[in-house]
């Protein structure tokens, strides 16, 4: 019999892309989340969610809609930009908050780098 893994509803996924702590029992979720596949363009979207309403805010300002477009793409590329620099800290932050280990690879990565470090001792023997 296979474990299913349980999934947050929107409401708690919506807390979690605040920063809020899941459930224990959504543990292995998580851990999926931040580390699985397309870990990466989860956190990009994940990141996003909590600028939406500042850009929903700037549509409502009043001038011309060409004027607050630029206002929210601007402030689009900023939040992607820092969403994508501050990556590893706040995944790490995520992760310790699950009480997962911070520097949790998925088992891709982790495969990969056994790899680089074999053709490496093989290059470079001691």
């Amino acid at each position: 019999m296979t474990r299913k893994t349980r999934r947050p509803n929107p409401i708690q996924w919506i807390g979690y892309a605040f920063g809020r702590r899941l459930p224990d029992s959504m543990t292995d979720w998580v851990r999926n989340d931040l580390a699985g596949k397309h870990a990466t363009t989860r956190h990009i979207v994940r990141g996003m969610i909590p600028f939406t309403p500042l850009f929903v805010v700037f549509l409502l300002f009043p001038g011309e809609l060409w004027l607050r477009g630029s206002m929210v793409l601007l402030a689009v590329l900023l939040a992607l930009f820092y969403t994508a620099a501050f990556m590893p800290m706040n995944r790490a932050h995520r992760l310790a908050k699950h009480g997962l280990p911070t520097d949790l690879e998925s088992p891709e990565r982790t495969r990969r780098r056994a790899l680089e470090r074999a053709r490496y001792a093989a290059q470079h023997p001691h």
